[in-house]
């Protein structure tokens, strides 16, 4: 594999992803679905700071349970990603997140909701986004050309950005009117739509393994052999069929292992990203505590600033493949992964005075650095991993970038109850200032174009 020659950037072919019509399905689905999870991102800090009374350490430990399914079932969930129907999994795991998250409100309302409840949900419902994620990154080459990719991985981060600029406003305004009970319940009934919607596509998946039943042609078959004993017969016909016989999960979790960190780019995409998502949640992880108890502020102020995140990364889907195009998809990688560290830097800055205008504004460059950074990055990881390959590649890619998550949660809820939660935002935010060093430090930085890139196995 070889990247294109240093010089201007060929203008790259232009073709909408809303061409397809499946991906406008798959689109609407993730629109919908990402709308209702931004109503609930306010909601559950909520009914744990202000109704359950939890302390900073059990806040933490709420997004440590959603997170650890990262760390504990990812890589095996690759390996069944790439032999199970793609969409099925997708379908499976909106309806069982919608399940568990109805279980919430059903619990206010009888009077029995407790932080264990929380947690339980918490811990099943990661489990779930971990097939479901893995599945969602590796079905996007299904509906989609190679070169609809970027267009379409910035179209499904816009539903992203939109969600977070009307989702977590609204979440709010719900909030503060109906309660955050029937906050999630809404959520509840988003994700059946959207398993709704996915049901509705009708692409057929490329097959992700070889059938073993399928592997020797017909004219190829062992023939009856006149005087040769049927048990030479056997062995020969299982000794064709053994190369290609189904490997053991262990197996298969190695092969994804060593593909990620043999490969020159994905090695150091994986360093930037999981070492960014560690120090991002040892500052933020007890932000809810910062927000509502440090400042006072009001889930409505919170919501705003969340809104402003999210317009940030409306804006980072808008123009992610017009800067790629502009200065090559490898030096936007670089600079956007070091731009969102810097922003971060406002936020323990703030006071109950200022914290719409520093944190919604940190938030605001934040968001169009996170999104440009991501856009890119998982273009090209689609675009450079073979197909048999995508489920364990994003999964041990998610392995590596989101298992961090629940160690920097845990890190917070630690620092935060020994030194208080400014302590554990400022320790945050300077860690996350070097993260950008390994993709900087790598090939990735002299990248031009991912059209001219092959997968390599």
């Amino acid at each position: 594999m070889t990247a294109a020659p240093e010089g201007p950037t060929p203008a790259a072919k232009s073709r909408s992803a809303f061409r397809q019509p499946d991906f406008v399905k798959l689109w609407t689905a993730a629109t919908i679905s990402l709308l209702g999870t931004q109503v609930t991102f306010i909601a559950i800090p909520v009914i744990a700071v202000l109704i359950l009374n939890a302390t900073p350490f059990e806040v933490a430990l709420i997004g440590t349970l959603e997170f650890l399914p990262f760390l504990l079932f990812t890589l095996p969930a690759g390996v069944w990603v790439d032999r199970l129907p793609r969409r099925r999994i997708l379908i499976t795991g909106d309806v069982g997140r919608a399940v568990l998250l109805a279980t919430i409100p059903v619990a206010f309302f009888f009077g029995f909701l407790s932080i264990w409840q929380l947690f339980i949900v918490a811990f099943v419902n990661g489990i779930f986004t971990v097939f479901f994620d893995i599945a969602d990154q590796s079905y996007l080459p299904t509906v989609l050309e190679k070169e609809e990719l970027v267009d379409g991985n910035a179209k499904l981060q816009a539903s992203y950005s939109i969600a977070q600029v009307v989702g977590q406003p609204l979440g709010g305004g719900i909030v503060g009117f109906l309660t955050a009970p029937i906050a999630i319940a809404l959520d509840a009934i988003s994700y059946i739509v959207s398993a709704l919607l996915i049901f509705a596509i009708r692409r057929t998946e490329r097959a992700s393994r070889p059938d073993p039943a399928a592997a020797v042609p017909a004219d190829e078959a062992t023939p009856p052999q006149i005087g040769v004993p049927s048990f030479a017969v056997e062995a020969e016909a299982a000794r064709k069929e053994a190369p290609l016989a189904r490997a053991s999960v262990r197996q298969e979790v190695t092969e994804g292992i060593h593909f990620v960190l043999g490969h020159r780019y994905l090695r150091s995409i994986a360093a930037t990203t999981g070492s960014a998502n560690l120090f991002n949640n040892i500052a933020f992880a007890i932000l809810p505590v910062f927000a509502y108890r440090d400042l006072g502020l009001t889930p409505e102020v919170v919501g705003l600033i969340g809104g402003g995140f999210g317009a940030g990364a409306l804006l980072g889907a808008v123009t992610a493949s017009r800067v790629a195009n502009r200065f090559g998809v490898g030096r936007v990688i670089v600079a956007s992964s070091f731009i969102s560290a810097p922003a971060s830097l406002l936020v323990p800055l703030a006071s109950r005075e200022t914290a719409l205008v520093l944190m919604g504004g940190g938030g605001l460059v934040s968001g169009w650095a996170n999104v440009v950074y991501n856009v890119n990055q998982v273009s090209l990881r689609q675009a450079i991993t073979p197909e048999p390959m995508l489920g364990r590649m994003n999964a041990t890619m998610r392995f590596i970038v989101w298992g961090t998550i629940p160690i920097g949660q845990v890190i917070s809820g630690l620092i935060a109850t020994a030194f208080g939660t400014i302590t554990a935002i400022w320790i945050g935010t300077i860690g996350g200032l070097f993260a950008f060093l390994p993709v900087l430090l790598s090939p990735v930085r002299s990248l031009r174009r991912i059209e001219d890139l092959q997968p390599e196995s």
